[in-house]
C-alpha cells in the first residue's frame, strides 16, 4: 500500500465532501437506515473547516487521490460539520481535558486496509505532542470496531437529531494516551 498522509487544505473541501458522502453511504448500511445517513450528511457528518484552518485534519492519498480523511482538535467541539449549530471553538486545556478525534471517513473501496489506523496514529501522535494525555471521540456505529481495537473505551449510546424526525446513534469513546511529548516525542512532518 502506497498511501501517504498530508495536512488537508481548503482546496480539498469539495473532494472531502464527496469522500465523506461516499463513505457514509457506502459503509453505514448495516448500522444506519438511508434516512439517518442523509440526515447526518446535513450536519453531523461533513467538513469542519476549523480543523483545516488549525492544520489538524489530514487526508490519506494514493497516487494523488484522496482515499481517507480524519483529524483531531484542541477545541471543544466534539463532532459535526460547518453546517452543525452549537459548535464551541474554545481551546481545551491539555492538562485537564481530552483532545477530540474528529471526522474519520474512508472511501468504501479502501475500507479495512489500515487507512483509519494510519490516520488515527498520526492524530494521537500530534495530540501527545501538543501535551494531551487523553483523547475522546463520538464514534459512528461502523467506526466502533476500529476505535475499540485501538484502545478506545465506549460509554452509553447517545442519539443525535438529524432533522425530519430522524435520529442517529453514536457511541462516545475515550482513550488514555501513553508516551507523548513529555517523553521526548517529536513532531513529524
Amino acid at each position: 500500500m502506497s498511501v501517504t498522509l498530508r495536512k488537508a487544505t481548503l482546496d480539498d473541501v469539495a473532494a472531502l465532501q464527496a469522500l465523506i458522502a461516499r463513505s457514509a453511504r457506502g459503509l453505514s448500511t448495516a448500522e444506519y437506515r438511508p434516512a439517518q445517513v442523509e440526515g447526518a450528511l446535513r450536519g453531523a457528518f461533513g467538513v469542519d473547516t476549523q480543523l483545516l484552518n488549525d492544520q489538524t485534519y489530514f487526508v490519506a492519498e494514493e497516487n494523488g487521490a484522496i482515499v481517507g480523511c480524519g483529524g483531531w482538535s484542541f477545541r471543544s467541539t466534539l463532532f459535526g460539520s460547518d453546517a452543525r449549530g452549537g459548535r464551541d471553538s474554545s481551546l481545551l486545556d491539555p492538562t485537564s481535558q481530552a483532545a477530540k478525534i474528529r471526522a474519520f471517513f474512508v472511501d468504501p473501496s479502501w475500507a479495512r486496509r489500515g487507512i483509519g489506523t494510519l490516520l488515527l496514529e498520526r492524530c494521537e501522535q500530534e495530540a501527545r505532542i501538543r501535551g494531551f494525555s487523553a483523547v475522546e471521540l463520538m464514534a459512528t456505529l461502523p467506526g466502533v470496531k476500529l476505535y475499540a481495537a485501538r484502545g478506545y473505551v465506549g460509554s452509553e449510546m447517545v442519539r443525535y437529531e438529524v432533522g425530519e424526525g430522524e435520529n442517529i446513534e453514536f457511541i462516545p469513546m475515550r482513550k488514555t494516551l501513553t508516551g507523548g511529548a513529555r517523553d521526548g516525542a517529536e513532531v513529524a512532518g
